[in-house]
């Protein structure tokens, strides 16, 4: 018999070295497709999106485009989970704008950056959801919606991924939007394959320690 306090709850050091893990792969995905100029769902969707016709960067927008997003997670998901996910937009805004500094693509196939960019982002999410974070947003509602009512959170986001893709039609080309909508199914069909709940048992001790405290 597990005994999930004792043999499946994560350390906080696994959830240090996860959470670097999950965001610097997500931002390598981000750069990747800000060179191709590709798009993606979600509010990093978004932020590229607006990156691509404003002056702000990415990593600026795609902070303040989430701090709306800190109440329900708070309310919903708690202390710890929040905590993890403010550190975790905190990186990727950072290492978004730093990472283009430390990787020069001379050549980039757009089709690679679609395929290869919708799996690194994907499974940086991955992780990130394993270990009770996020990247605020739309994964918020994602998470919060399977955990409370089973609704898959790969195909929830997906489905709002698809309408802010349609805003991007608006913005690139039409090329570039059908690109981008197959990277971000790429990208929701890591979540929703390998995102379930059984299949992976793994919790963070506060995340643990607050559920238990709520069912009591």
């Amino acid at each position: 018999m597990i005994d999930p306090q004792k043999d499946v709850q994560h350390k906080w050091h696994e959830d240090v070295v996860a959470i670097i893990t999950g965001t610097t792969m997500v931002a390598l995905g981000v750069t990747m497709y800000k060179h191709t100029m590709l798009g993606t769902g979600g509010i990093n969707g978004l932020a590229l999106l607006l990156d691509y016709v404003t002056p702000l960067g990415f990593g600026l927008l795609f902070f303040v485009l989430n701090l709306p997003f800190y109440w329900l997670a708070w309310k919903r998901l708690g202390a710890s989970y929040t905590i993890k996910t403010f550190a975790a937009i905190a990186l990727v805004s950072v290492l978004a704008q730093l990472t283009p500094n430390w990787v020069n693509f001379e050549q980039l196939n757009p089709y690679f950056a679609t395929v290869a960019g919708g799996m690194i982002i994907g499974t940086g999410l991955l992780i990130l959801f394993r270990h009770q974070s996020g990247l605020g947003g739309v994964n918020i509602l994602a998470v919060y919606l399977q955990d409370t009512y089973g609704i898959r959170a790969g195909y929830f986001q997906m489905g709002v991924d698809m309408a802010i893709l349609i805003c991007a039609f608006f913005v690139l080309p039409v090329d570039k939007v059908i690109l981008s909508i197959g990277g971000a199914a790429i990208l929701n069909m890591v979540i929703a394959m390998n995102y379930r709940p059984g299949r992976y048992v793994g919790f963070s001790g506060a995340f643990l320690a607050e559920k238990q405290t709520k069912e009591k």
